[in-house]
């Protein structure tokens, strides 16, 4: 098992999923290594249950751990010094898809607040909304619409997480972000739009 800070916030924040009663897409998880620059990604998408497939709403994860990153944890991790603060940086996409019609953002980015909660000492803030239109199969039949909105922001490591692995202060911090998704999802889901069925409906 690699025994790594970047790991050990995966984890945290999956265990946070897990609390949430959310569900992983199945074969939507990556994790990725830049072989020409060194950044590390992790992406992953969870759903509330019993959606079906494809869910209504769904929650796109990405953690990304750049070079400089782990520069500055190896320096840490070797010599004992800190010149900056390793950070993991983070983008999470909420999103509405399967629709029948065009999808007004206006209504949708108004329950979305600007800002996340406080994870750590950090928030994501609120990037903007992106409206697709997806046509399946033959183009002559009725497209299927989307909307995603998009939140970004970094996570500061503090030292206490670099020097323990058993701290407690990633499964508080990734908590509260496993919290956050898991209810903007309900109200995601609760809004009054037109869904098309789900392909494994069976009707």
């Amino acid at each position: 098992m690699l025994d790594h800070v970047f790991t050990d916030a995966i984890g945290a924040l999956r265990d946070a999923f897990e609390g949430a009663f959310l569900e992983r897409q199945t074969f939507e998880e990556h994790f990725q290594i830049d072989v020409l620059l060194g950044d590390i990604t992790w992406e992953t998408s969870y759903g509330l249950p019993g959606e079906g497939q494809p869910p209504r709403v769904v929650a796109h994860i990405t953690f990304e751990w750049p070079t400089w990153s782990q520069t500055a944890y190896r320096r840490w991790y070797v010599d004992e010094m800190i010149d900056e603060q390793p950070s993991i940086e983070i983008e999470i996409g909420f999103r509405v898809q399967r629709l029948a019609e065009q999808p007004n953002p206006v209504p949708v980015q108004a329950i979305m607040p600007e800002s996340s909660p406080l994870i750590g000492n950090e928030r994501l803030e609120r990037a903007g909304a992106t409206v697709e239109i997806g046509y399946f199969g033959d183009v002559v039949e009725a497209p299927e619409f989307a909307i995603e909105i998009t939140y970004e922001g970094i996570y500061e490591l503090a030292e206490e997480t670099l020097a323990d692995g058993a701290s407690k202060l990633l499964d508080n911090h990734f908590g509260t972000l496993g919290t956050w998704i898991a209810s903007t999802l309900v109200k995601l889901g609760d809004l009054k739009l037109n869904f098309l069925p789900a392909d494994d409906t069976d009707s």
